[in-house]
């Protein structure tokens, strides 16, 4: 029982433990879900996606399946119009994309300058194959024409013998009308574009000069005369059709009537009714939404109506002078259309020129009034321009603050068709502004170009905004692909249902009437097909035969009045939402920026300028990409690619001009003189002169263009390294300034800066060590070196100050150049100390001196015992007064003058290899294999052994050595004495407090002849300080003798002995001191035999000779 108690706990404990490890699990997950949703989920990056998401919806089902009533007379009529509207489109889809970029891209990519002779019949050659498809294509519009005429002719017959098809007399085609307008529409954009485009005509015209050259000399150029006449033949042919603005005409003076009793048109009074009926009726529906915020497509189907009525006057000749002057008078609503890209469009001109009879219709003053209206319209825009562009940018903004509010909210299963309603609401408000933004652009912008007016910057700035705006849109409705794509699908149901629900009323009330007509069957035929129709995707083929069903379903007044308007609406809102994305994009479609290129250098400018709203370059980017597409139907080039690249190469010469090079030095600039502040610079206060914030340039995302990602920070952040490595590089000297402009790169603008990686250099950088090492005799002899503190000072300069060296200056300058330059230096260095001693043995072996020496020697063997092995103080100062005797130089300098000065200079020389040595410990620790053996460099009796010189001729020469420099010391002492003095002296030439170098000299010589232990036999400095105590104790006896007779002048006199002897004694003493601190540098401490048997034991054990050593340096 215990147990099964225990065991039940135990699992309630488990069972615990697991639902909490799940209730965690589950809130990790939804963390996770939570932040993919942003980034990975819902919202989509226009630049950075590399698929789309594409709404049209789509069946592989036919006219002829979906038309299919037990009513075959009706679905005859239907399948004939609805295939001609679907024909209608696909050449409207392949005029658009195909031959308008292909024409108006013509002569584009290659520039005066660039193109040589020849080039331009080079690119017509290349262009004939293009208008041989333009021509076919021409044709094939025509017979669609003239098959749309005689498929209504036929129906909307006069002829009361003709057989009757359908009753015709409610039911209006309004449909096969709009598509007739939009195929002229079409034909006479093509008249446009050839007729606005000089450089076509011109090289056609050089192409057929060139065709006449080919004429008379065929075998010249290899080609056949027989193929030649055809090929003329064709040329003149695509001329007339194409290239003389006739293609529109010759649409309409088409031989509409057919001969041999066809069918009949131009005396077809019941179709010329039903012709200009529909045009009113169109007309009528247009020119309610023209200029309205609520416009969709209304400018396009006005230019339509414009074709049809020229068309219709030209079938039946007949004007209604009224509804003339009402399509004229749209032109002060609307002053121009543009038709595609930068081709506007002047209704006024159209049909004054294709109708000049109808022209005559009214006076001269109401043309001219229309046209004054257009440059007043102009004058008016540029104005109102500014005000319009702010106002839409209230609009776009909140729009689109409302489409991610409706579009993130979950939707409510009890408010689901409210809630669609919303969305479709909003969806469509999103197209309206993108049409008007788009028609307000291009509309200006073109009639600025057309008027040959110059644009203002102010105009220009505002556009470019409205340009952003435009593009906004597009991006906001893709950034919500997904949930535009799932409610797009549940609106359309929602449309359909509602249609569905009208079509079922009326349908009831048509089967409830009894009466049987085939009027009525023929109604009830087109409902029923209607609402099958409406059963299943909404396609544009679904759709067209919907409109076309409704054109004889609505007859008899199968609908009232209040129903058939909310149904005209629902299909309105229904042919928009299906084709959402595809019309938003035509709509945000920027292609014409291409022709207007010449307003981005001052966007650029005014981006710069106002840096705040540096993140709308991206908006800008997108348009000006728009234009690649199009640009691939280009055919006069080798390839489009050579367009596409030329068209890269221009936009990205431009940002870097007006905006990446200026962004470059501003930022330099900024950094420059914030390093430098300590400088008298111009005033920086941003209170009194502003600031630029050009920060907000680099939390800009990466804009895409072309095939790449322009990135700005990287940009700038690759201009500033490569500037900082190049100026340091120029001047070593300056890598602390660019370290810290580089680090301060770094915390004001966020840029990520590389390290130059140079040998750096500090501000008291001193002479380089190649600079000393290429003139060390000039430095040896103007430093003077200081022993305890490693330093070389200068001996005398015309400036205010000295210039020291230390070892920190040799560290940066061996770190500037790397460790190889120590080996190099030290050798450079030993190699002048083999000349120093040369000058030293000329010196000993000069007779004067020579025989002082011996004479010396000989004196102190024989008195050295008795003066306890210690040599005469005064034997020295003897020497010193002779040879002063011997003569002085000019400078008031003897001989021994000149010798402790080489002496000095083999010491500084040292000196020198010492502090690089030091120097180079400061770069790297095992810097000292770099220092080579004292014990290789040749000494001064193997100079003697060259000269074949006797051994006792060697010894003495030593010994003479060895006496010389004690007199040494004397004359150094005494020279030392008067440099010191000099310092408090008003002339300080030739002051100087230290010259360790002397001592340097004179260890190193005693060390070369391994003289340390006879030199300490001597016990020199013992017998001179001996000397001066007992002169001191003297004087001082003296002084107190004296000091009872109260004789002042004798008194001084005394006392400044006293203080010259205590002087000497102390320069003595000093001497000592740096002369053991020599040695100790040169390991005196040891003989010569005992550091060669220590060298040898090193050597059996397999050591380097240096590994054990250690220089006491830094005494």
């Amino acid at each position: 029982e215990y147990i099964t108690t225990f065991g039940k706990i135990h699992a309630e404990v488990q069972l615990k433990n697991y639902g909490k490890f799940l209730e965690e699990y589950t809130s990790q997950l939804k963390r996770i879900e939570d932040a993919l949703d942003d980034s990975v989920g819902d919202v989509w990056d226009f630049n950075l996606d590399p698929i789309a998401l594409k709404l049209l919806p789509y069946e592989q089902s036919s006219l002829l399946e979906l038309i299919n009533t037990e009513n075959k007379v009706l679905n005859k009529v239907i399948t004939v119009y609805a295939a001609l509207c679907c024909e209608i489109k696909k050449l409207k889809y392949e005029a658009e994309t195909k031959f308008y970029n292909g024409l108006l891209f013509y002569g584009e990519g290659a520039t005066d300058s660039s193109m040589v002779e020849g080039d331009s019949q080079i690119q017509m050659g290349r262009f004939i194959s293009f208008l041989q498809e333009l021509s076919c294509f021409v044709t094939r519009c025509y017979e669609v024409v003239m098959n749309v005429i005689h498929q209504l002719a036929v129906l909307y017959t006069s002829n009361k013998n003709a057989p009757k098809i359908i009753a015709t007399s409610g039911v209006h085609f309004q449909t096969m009308y709009e598509h007739l307008g939009e195929l002229l529409t079409v034909l006479l954009t093509l008249d446009e574009i050839v007729d606005n485009h000089a450089t076509l005509k011109d090289h056609w015209t050089m192409y057929k000069r060139l065709l006449k050259s080919v004429h008379h000399n065929p075998s010249k150029f290899g080609i056949q005369e027989d193929k030649l006449k055809p090929f003329e033949k064709l040329l003149l042919k695509l001329e007339g059709q194409l290239l003389d603005g006739m293609i529109f005409q010759a649409c309409i003076e088409q031989q509409f009537d057919s001969l041999n009793g066809g069918v009949a048109v131009s005396k077809n009074s019941t179709f010329a009714e039903e012709f200009a009926h529909s045009i009113r009726t169109i007309f009528a529906n247009v020119e309610a939404k023209l200029g309205e915020p609520s416009e969709i497509d209304q400018r396009d189907k006005y230019v339509g109506i414009c074709g049809l009525f020229v068309l219709h006057f030209q079938i039946f000749r007949t004007v209604d002078k009224k509804f003339y002057k009402s399509l004229l008078d749209i032109g002060k609503k609307v002053p121009a259309i543009t038709l595609t890209a930068n081709i506007i469009w002047f209704a006024d001109n159209f049909l004054v020129q294709k109708m000049p009879a109808a022209a005559k219709l009214l006076d001269r003053r109401s043309h001219h009034a229309i046209k004054t209206h257009r440059e007043s319209f102009l004058q008016q825009k540029t104005q109102s321009l500014t005000k319009e562009m702010q106002s839409y940018y209230v609009f776009v903004s909140s729009w689109m603050t409302k489409m991610e509010s409706i579009l993130s909210k979950e939707q409510r299963m009890d408010k689901f068709a409210e809630d669609l309603s919303n969305r479709c609401n909003v969806f469509i408000q999103g197209f309206l502004y993108a049409y008007s933004l788009s028609t307000i652009i291009k509309t200006t912008m073109n009639l600025y170009m057309s008027m040959q007016k110059p644009m203002t910057k102010t105009s220009v700035k505002a556009l470019c905004r409205l340009v952003e705006l435009l593009k906004a849109i597009e991006h906001t409705f893709y950034r919500r692909s997904m949930v535009v794509a799932d409610s797009v699908t549940h609106i359309t149901q929602h449309l359909q249902h509602q249609a569905l629900n009208s079509i079922s009323v009326a349908k009831k009330r048509v089967i409830s009437d009894k009466k049987y007509s085939e009027q009525r069957l023929d109604v009830l035929s087109a409902l029923v097909l209607a609402e099958n129709t409406l059963n299943g995707p909404s396609t544009k083929q679904r759709r067209l035969i919907v409109s076309l069903a409704l054109s004889v379903g609505t007859q008899m007044k199968t609908f009232k009045d209040e129903e058939l308007l909310p149904l005209q609406v629902v299909m309105k809102k229904l042919d928009l939402i299906s084709e959402l994305k595809e019309r938003v994009r035509t709509q945000c479609d920027c292609c014409f920026l291409y022709w207007h290129r010449a307003v981005f250098p001052i966007y650029l400018d005014d981006v710069y300028e106002n840096a705040v709203d540096a993140s709308r370059l991206q908006y800008m980017f997108s348009a000006l990409r728009d234009c690649v597409p199009a640009m691939m139907h280009s055919r006069h080039l080798e390839s489009y690619e050579v367009l596409l690249e030329c068209y890269d190469k221009e936009i990205m010469e431009v940002l870097n001009e007006h905006l990446l090079d200026k962004l470059c030095k501003e930022i330099e600039k900024d950094l420059r003189l914030s390093v430098h502040t300590h400088l008298k610079l111009d005033d920086r206060n941003p209170y009194r002169v502003g600031m630029k914030d050009l920060a907000h340039f680099f939390s800009l995302n990466p804009i895409r263009f072309f095939n790449r990602f322009i990135d700005i920070k990287v940009y700038v952040t690759h201009y500033l390294d490569k500037t900082f490595y190049n100026l340091t590089t120029v001047a070593l000297h300056d890598w602390a300034t660019y370290s810290e402009m580089r680090n301060l790169a770094t915390q004001r603008y966020g840029l990520i800066m590389t390290e130059a990686h140079l040998p750096s250099q500090t501000l008291e950088q001193g002479l380089d060590v190649l600079e000393i090492m290429r003139n060390i005799h000039v430095f040896v002899s103007r430093y003077l070196y200081n022993l305890n503190n490693q330093i070389f000072i200068e001996r005398t300069s015309n400036n205010k100050h000295l210039n020291t060296i230390n070892i920190r200056h040799i560290a940066n300058s061996i770190r500037t150049h790397g460790t190889g330059i120590m080996n190099t230096t030290v050798n450079f260095t030993y190699q002048f100390l083999r000349k120093k001693f040369y000058i030293f043995s000329q010196f000993m072996y000069d007779e004067h001196i020579k025989s002082r020496l011996i004479k010396d020697i000989r004196f102190f063997r024989e008195v050295k015992d008795q003066n306890d092995h210690k040599y005469p103080f005064e034997r020295a100062e003897k020497f010193n007064r002779g040879i002063r005797k011997l003569g002085i130089t000019p400078d008031g300098q003897s001989y021994l003058d000149q010798f402790r000065q080489l002496i000095s200079q083999i010491g500084n020389a040292m000196g020198y290899v010492r502090m690089i040595r030091s120097g180079g410990l400061h770069c790297c620790s095992s810097a000292i294999r770099f220092v080579p053996d004292l014990e290789d460099i040749v000494n001064f009796e193997e100079l003697v052994k060259e000269e074949g010189l006797s051994e006792e001729t060697q010894k003495a020469a030593r010994q003479a050595s060895l006496f010389l420099n004690l007199c040494f010391t004397l004359n150094f002492v005494e020279h030392s004495i008067s440099c010191k003095e000099k310092l408090n002296k008003k002339n300080k030439g030739g002051a100087a407090f230290t010259d360790d170098g002397f001592a340097m000299g004179v260890a190193y010589i005693l060390k070369l002849l391994n003289q340390y232990q006879e030199f300490d036999s001597l016990h020199w400095f013992q017998s001179v300080r001996e000397k001066y105590v007992k002169e001191i104790r003297a004087v001082a006896k003296q002084q107190n003798v004296q000091s009872t007779s109260q004789d002042e002048k004798l008194l001084q006199t005394m006392n400044l002995t006293h203080k010259r002897l205590e002087v000497c004694l102390q320069e003595f003493e000093l001497l000592y001191f740096s002369l053991s601190s020599a040695r100790i540098f040169f390991r005196a401490d040891k003989t010569a035999a005992e550091e060669n048997q220590e060298k040898k034991e090193r050597g059996a054990n397999g050591d380097d000779i240096w590994s054990g050593v250690n220089f006491k340096m830094d005494y």
